[in-house]
C-alpha cells in the first residue's frame, strides 16, 4: 500500500468515520445503541491499523432477455466469505463514480457489484440521462427486475456471504434500492444517497424487510420537504425500520465531485456531507451485518 493511500484512509475513517462515532457513543442515552455503535467504531480502527484491504475487479457481463448489461464486480482479498453490497447508480448509468464507490467497498472488506440498469454507455448529457431514467420512473415492474437481476450477479458472485446482503444507491439509484424495499426485498440493509422518495406505489405496513438509512440534502431542491414528509408518514404507516440523516445546506447529488461546487445549480458537491454520509453508511451496514 501507497502512503498516499494509507493517508486517506485514516483521513477518511479515522478522522471522520470515528469522529462520528464516538460523539454518537456519548451521545446516545440508550445502552443497546452504544453497544451496537462500538462494532463500527472497532472495525474502523483496525481497518485503519492494517490499511485497506486489497481487492480484485471484473467486468460482469449478463442479460435482461435480449438486452447485455455490464455490471462491475469488486471483490476484496480474502479467504472467509464476505458480506456483499449492490451498488445501485446515478441516472448517468454504471459510469466510474459508481465504480469508484464499489471499489471502497471492496477495500472496506465487502464484495461489491455496481449493476447496470440501462445496457448502454454512461451519458453526461442530462436530457440523454432524463430520457434513459424515464421508463424505470413509469414502469416499476421494469425497474425492480432490473435492479433484482443485478442482485442475482451478487449473489451467485464468488466469495460472497449470501446470507449478509445489502443494497446502496445514488439520486436515481436510491429511488431504486428504496424501491426494492418498498416490495419486500429481504434484505441486511438499504442506503439512498441523495435518492429520489417519492412513490406511485407505498409500501404496506410490515412489507418493508430491511432496515432503511436515508441520506439526504436539507436544501434538496429534486427532494423538496413535501416529499420527504410523504415518505416520512409511508415509513411510519409501514410499521419499517429506517432512519434519516439531514445534511444542513447540502443540495443534489452532494456525494459526487463531478457534480461542481455550485448549489445555486441545484446540485454540488460537497465534501464535509460527503464525508459524514459515508461515515453513517459503514457504521450502519456494519450494524445490520451483525445483528
Amino acid at each position: 500500500m501507497t502512503l498516499d493511500k494509507l493517508a486517506k484512509i485514516t483521513e477518511l475513517k479515522a478522522r471522520k468515520d470515528a469522529g462520528a462515532l464516538v460523539h454518537r457513543i456519548h451521545s446516545s442515552p440508550d445502552a443497546r445503541t452504544r453497544t451496537m455503535t462500538l462494532r463500527p467504531l472497532l472495525l474502523v480502527l483496525f481497518t485503519v491499523a492494517l490499511g485497506a484491504m486489497e481487492f480484485s475487479t471484473a467486468d460482469v457481463t449478463y442479460q435482461d432477455g435480449n438486452l447485455a448489461l455490464t455490471g462491475f464486480l469488486a471483490t476484496p482479498a480474502t479467504a472467509a466469505a464476505a458480506p456483499g453490497v449492490l451498488v445501485v447508480h446515478e441516472w448517468w448509468g454504471n459510469n466510474d463514480y459508481s465504480r469508484r464507490r464499489a471499489k471502497e467497498l471492496a477495500e472496506a472488506g465487502y464484495v461489491a457489484f455496481a449493476l447496470d440498469m440501462y445496457g448502454t454507455a454512461p451519458t453526461t448529457d442530462f436530457a440523454k440521462a432524463a430520457e434513459l431514467s424515464k421508463p424505470f420512473y413509469e414502469d416499476r415492474a421494469l425497474m425492480l427486475r432490473r435492479i433484482r437481476l443485478g442482485l442475482d450477479q451478487l449473489r451467485q458472485a464468488k466469495g460472497v456471504d449470501q446470507q449478509r446482503l445489502a443494497a446502496i444507491g445514488f439520486c436515481f439509484g436510491g429511488a431504486c434500492v428504496l424501491g426494492l424495499a418498498r416490495d419486500g426485498e429481504d434484505l441486511a440493509g438499504v442506503v439512498s444517497f441523495h435518492g429520489g422518495l417519492r412513490t406511485s406505489v407505498k409500501a404496506l405496513p410490515k412489507t418493508v424487510k430491511a432496515p432503511l438509512l436515508v441520506l439526504h440534502g436539507g436544501a434538496d431542491t429534486f427532494v423538496p420537504p413535501a416529499e420527504v414528509a410523504d415518505f416520512i408518514e409511508e415509513m411510519t404507516a409501514a410499521q419499517a425500520t429506517w432512519r434519516m440523516e439531514v445534511f444542513g445546506s447540502a443540495v443534489h447529488a452532494f456525494t459526487n465531485p463531478a457534480a461542481g461546487s455550485d448549489p445555486a445549480k441545484g446540485i454540488a458537491w460537497d465534501k464535509d456531507a460527503e464525508h459524514r454520509a459515508f461515515a453513517a453508511m459503514y457504521a450502519f451496514l456494519e450494524e445490520c451485518f451483525h445483528r
